[in-house]
C-alpha cells in the first residue's frame, strides 16, 4: 500500500504528468493508494498561491479526492513523529515539518511513501521509499 506525497499528486495536475507515474498508478488498485491531510493542506495552499485558485482547486475536487483515501494525523502517527523527531534532532538531521510528518503517518500505518524527493526522506532510516517518476 502506498502514501503518496505531494510532489507525486502535484505531478498529476501538470498540463503533461509524468508517464512513467501514470502507467504506475494504473496498476496499483485504488484501494491501496493513500494521501495524507498533510497533503491535502499543501496541494490546498498551492492551489490558492496559483494564479488560477479555483481551476486548480476544481482539478483537486474532481481528480484527486475521489480516487485516493486520505489519511489523518492521528495518534499512532503522532508517536511516530515524536519518535522521529527526536532521533533526527539528536542526529543533526534537519526535515521541513510537513515533511515529518507525512513520514509518520506512511511509517504508523506501515506504507510506502511514493515521492520525488528521495534523497530527502532517505534521512528516515525506516520509511519505505519507492520514486515513480
Amino acid at each position: 500500500m502506498y502514501l503518496f506525497d505531494t510532489d507525486i499528486v502535484s505531478n498529476l495536475l501538470k498540463k503533461r504528468p509524468s508517464s512513467e507515474l501514470i502507467k504506475k498508478l494504473a496498476s496499483i488498485s485504488p484501494d491501496q493508494q493513500f494521501i495524507s491531510a498533510i497533503t491535502v493542506g499543501e496541494l490546498v495552499y498551492g492551489a490558492y498561491r496559483s494564479t488560477r485558485p479555483d481551476y486548480f482547486l476544481g482539478k483537486l475536487d474532481q481528480q484527486v479526492w475521489p480516487n485516493v483515501q486520505i489519511l489523518s494525523f492521528d495518534e499512532k502517527a503522532a508517536h511516530t513523529y515524536g519518535l522521529l523527531r527526536d532521533q533526527l534532532e539528536r542526529g543533526g538531521i534537519p526535515l521541513a515539518e510537513p515533511d515529518l510528518r507525512i513520514a509518520s503517518i506512511a511509517i504508523s500505518k506501515q506504507l510506502t511513501l511514493v515521492t520525488g524527493n528521495v534523497r530527502h526522506f532517505s534521512r528516515i532510516a525506516r520509511l519505505r521509499i519507492e520514486n515513480w517518476l
